[in-house]
């Protein structure tokens, strides 16, 4: 071949590459707006519809202790902070680590923790408040257990033991302690399945945050012929101008700038029969009420249960009856008392 005849050959090889790799370019940029206007159409736009508003805002820093109502918290990944008191931060054990609960101690839910200028306040009734800083860097860290999970507390010090010694009046010694942020929290999932495995707690029996409407507890009460208050149930979130029971659908909410999404309804135990304003225990109501059956319809005697599971979830809840959600945390940030809550759907 001449050398003109190769060259010539040579620049159309080389143009056909160049055409090549502009059309593979063209092809690849009209698939990738394709793949594009495909999604547009395919992702379903996101939609929300107010479904109720935040009535109240209680944060417990004390597991079993006196619920702290709140006008503001922030929502965080391990439950509601306002100021320095945390959702569930604060602990009773037992000298060997166990956890003391309302289910042993009813009188527990009388006592409150606050957080006052790097203080923490006991107060009970008949008992003098005791003030300690919250920050106690040399005192022990404790290895505690918590529904056979293990967990770290620092202890509160032995004023604190003596006052729930004193206010308990039970032979065994008890102490206090306070999860710290650099301890390693419990997962959720070794409590309840349903839960992420990368979900976190500290000291709830399993969800970060609980949620409930006024409604469900008012419904209940008209079943008792008593009036119930949220307290006994002790939920993070209480729901006004909504009916009875609606946050049974809530998949995903926005409350604020904070987005939660429904794990699992919350299985109900002893500790409902608690009275929150007396301490008092009585073992059997609002629990059996929540259990209980009627007949819908008398030709079918089709039974219907008040707020007991499906049956095709008794693996999840066995006998327990349900009343409240339990939420992750998607996206946290703030609420506020007022706040509308929206659910969203797609």
């Amino acid at each position: 071949m001449e050398p003109n005849e190769a060259v010539k050959a040579a620049l159309s090889h080389k143009n056909k590459f160049k055409l090549l790799l502009v059309g593979g370019a063209a092809a690849v940029a009209a698939a990738v707006v394709a793949l594009g206007v495909g999604y547009k159409y395919w992702r379903k736009p996101e939609t929300r519809v107010r479904v109720g508003v935040v009535s109240q805002l209680l944060v417990h820093p004390l597991k079993s202790g006196k619920a702290v109502s709140v006008p503001l918290a922030e929502c965080l990944t391990k439950g509601l902070k306002c100021g320095q008191m945390q959702d569930r931060h604060w602990l009773v054990v037992t000298e060997d680590g166990h956890m003391v609960t309302g289910r042993q101690e009813p009188r527990l839910v009388l006592v409150s923790l606050t957080c006052e200028g790097g203080q923490a306040c006991l107060n009970g009734p008949d008992m003098t408040e005791m003030r300690f800083p919250i920050r106690q860097p040399d005192n022990a860290v404790m290895d505690c257990r918590v529904f056979g999970a293990d967990i770290q507390g620092r202890d509160c010090g032995d004023e604190a033991s003596r006052w729930l010694v004193r206010y308990l009046k039970g032979e065994k010694t008890f102490r206090l302690v306070h999860f710290e942020p650099h301890m390693r929290a419990r997962r959720a999932v070794d409590a309840e399945p349903l839960f992420s495995p990368n979900e976190e707690v500290v000291y709830p029996d399993c969800g970060p945050v609980m949620l409930l409407s006024e409604a469900s507890v008012k419904h209940l009460s008209g079943k008792l012929d008593k009036d119930l208050t949220v307290e006994r149930f002790r939920p993070n979130i209480v729901i006004g101008d909504c009916e009875a029971y609606d946050e049974d659908s809530w998949e995903e909410i926005q409350i604020g700038s904070v987005r939660l999404r429904r794990v699992m309804s919350c299985g109900r135990c002893i500790f409902t029969t608690v009275d929150p304003e007396t301490g008092i225990i009585n073992r059997k109501e609002p629990l059996e009420t929540l259990k209980s059956s009627y007949i819908a319809h008398l030709e079918t005697e089709e039974t219907v249960h008040y707020r007991l599971c499906k049956p095709d979830e008794k693996h999840i809840y066995k006998s327990a009856p349900l009343f409240g959600q339990l939420l992750s945390v998607e996206k946290t940030g703030v609420m506020q008392v007022g706040d509308d809550v929206f659910k969203i759907s797609r």
